[in-house]
């Protein structure tokens, strides 16, 4: 099923999307996109389903037939940049890519996503299997208000793909590392540092009796990565800093990993007489690992990619996305299904134009052909 007819009619509704900003915190903002969706996914005949949200936009489900075993499609509509980003990164194509905030990640995988079901219809070769689409509205801060969603429609599928972009080289992710976070904090008392520097206790040199330590719990070869990213204290230098905290990032290629570093982390014990530390630490998202689930998984598409001139590659990434949600539920789970490009979340964010109808013609094949 070759697409590329299609391309154009892709990169308007792209521009839609894009031009329509939706920073993750703006609750209004990604209720506008959330509202494209839905216009569009009606226009394609699914029933729509919103479930209204407080602090976020408001989740959308489309769903396309009804019964078991059916094909999940996952995808956020939320992006990392602010509204008036469009003054210094406007839409606009060059040299066979297209440029804009959230082109890439993954306003592209929506349009994608639509394309694929778009395609089935016009051919007459929608699937009998259900179809459902999972438009997330706070991927970028964790998925915390759509992780149970996400969990629930994937126990009911027999596949889920996500449209998050593919790597650099088009491959697509069949592992992820698990994400977590941790803080410390260190209370101690504030003196001056001069006539009563005896009386203080300096939360900053504790805390950095304890920063090596957990920078240290990085094992390469496990595949687990800890950054302390931020660290913050004290007021002036002639004061013995009372405050200090620092915030880490976990990566993880495996749970008992994370069970490691979390223990060191509550095990941490002051070095200083009276200084009082509090450790707060969390597991965002769990490990999608390459098993023999993902392993045939891949497998099986790979044949179906075949079967319309493409040839697919695996690969993997040290980043999650909602992927990491379905991996413990021993479903399969396809990820980087989205377009190819470079320089998601920054300035020279890009998707290349000829990976859109690319992409939709394997989605398509995936969902027919399963």
């Amino acid at each position: 099923m070759d697409l590329t007819h299609r391309t154009p009619q892709m990169i308007t509704l792209l521009k839609q999307l894009v031009e329509t900003g939706s920073p993750t915190h703006d609750k209004a903002a990604v209720n506008r996109v959330g509202a494209i969706m839905a216009r569009e996914a009606q226009k394609l005949d699914a029933v729509i389903e919103v479930i209204p949200k407080v602090e976020v936009g408001d989740q959308i489900i489309a769903r396309w037939g009804n019964g078991p075993g059916g094909i999940l499609l996952i995808g956020h509509i939320d992006t990392v940049y602010p509204l008036g980003i469009l003054s210094k990164m406007p839409f606009h194509e060059k040299n066979g890519k297209i440029f804009g905030p959230g082109v890439l990640d993954m306003k592209s995988g929506l349009v994608i996503m639509l394309t694929a079901i778009s395609a089935l219809q016009e051919s007459g070769q929608m699937p009998a299997r259900p179809i459902t689409a999972f438009f997330n509205t706070d991927e970028e801060m964790g998925s915390y208000e759509s992780r149970e969603i996400i969990e629930k429609l994937g126990k009911d599928a027999e596949l889920a793909l996500v449209h998050e972009p593919a790597e650099p080289d088009g491959a697509l992710l069949t592992w992820r590392k698990g994400t977590g976070k941790f803080k410390v904090k260190v209370q101690g008392r504030a003196a001056h540092s001069g006539g009563e520097h005896q009386k203080g206790l300096n939360a900053i040199a504790e805390l950095a009796q304890h920063i090596v330590a957990i920078q240290n719990l990085t094992d390469y070869e496990k595949g687990t990565t800890i950054n302390i990213g931020a660290v913050h204290g004290g007021r002036a230098i002639n004061i013995v800093p009372a405050y200090a905290e620092a915030d880490g990032d976990i990566r993880i290629m495996q749970i008992s990993e994370y069970r490691r570093v979390e223990e060191f982390m509550h095990s941490l014990t002051p070095v200083l007489k009276d200084i009082v530390i509090e450790i707060s630490c969390n597991l965002n998202r769990p490990p999608l690992p390459f098993n023999s689930t993902m392993e045939a998984a891949f497998d099986k598409a790979y044949g179906i990619a075949k079967g319309i001139g493409q040839e697919i590659k695996a690969g993997g990434s040290g980043s999650a996305s909602d992927a990491n949600f379905i991996a413990p539920l021993n479903v399969p789970v396809l990820d980087g299904l989205g377009g190819s490009g470079e320089g998601f979340h920054s300035d020279d964010e890009y998707v290349i134009t000829s990976s859109l109808p690319e992409r939709a013609s394997l989605t398509a094949a995936l969902l027919r052909d399963w």
